[in-house]
């Protein structure tokens, strides 16, 4: 597997929130995803017991959308947060292919 890719999101609360990303192997081919699962989550840091899952769906072209409702969303504390995303093979090999912070913005209108 590559290397983790870092990417930084910005989540507003009481909104839906979806993000789309393209896994690729070393020469450019898109990572063929195939009977993979995938699993992704938000923590205030690492070692918080608490967290939100997002929905995480594996879909042809590498592709890997995350997502939260706005129901969700609107229950997450304004902040910074960090988020990943692992990747479990066939053979049951779990890898972290992307990894970042999260900026949680509050809302005006309820």
């Amino acid at each position: 597997m590559s290397a983790v890719y870092v990417n930084n999101l910005a989540i507003n609360a009481g909104a839906d929130f979806s993000q789309t990303f393209i896994l690729e192997q070393f020469d450019s081919s898109l990572l063929d995803l195939s009977n993979y699962q995938v699993k992704c989550q938000l923590r205030k840091w690492y070692g918080s017991s608490s967290f939100v899952e997002f929905t995480a769906s594996i879909f042809s072209g590498g592709r890997i959308i995350i997502s939260l409702t706005s129901e969700q969303t609107k229950n997450i504390e304004p902040g910074r947060y960090l988020y990943d995303i692992l990747i479990t093979d066939p053979f049951l090999v779990t890898s972290r292919v992307v990894e970042g912070m999260a900026i949680v913005s509050g809302g005006v209108t309820k």
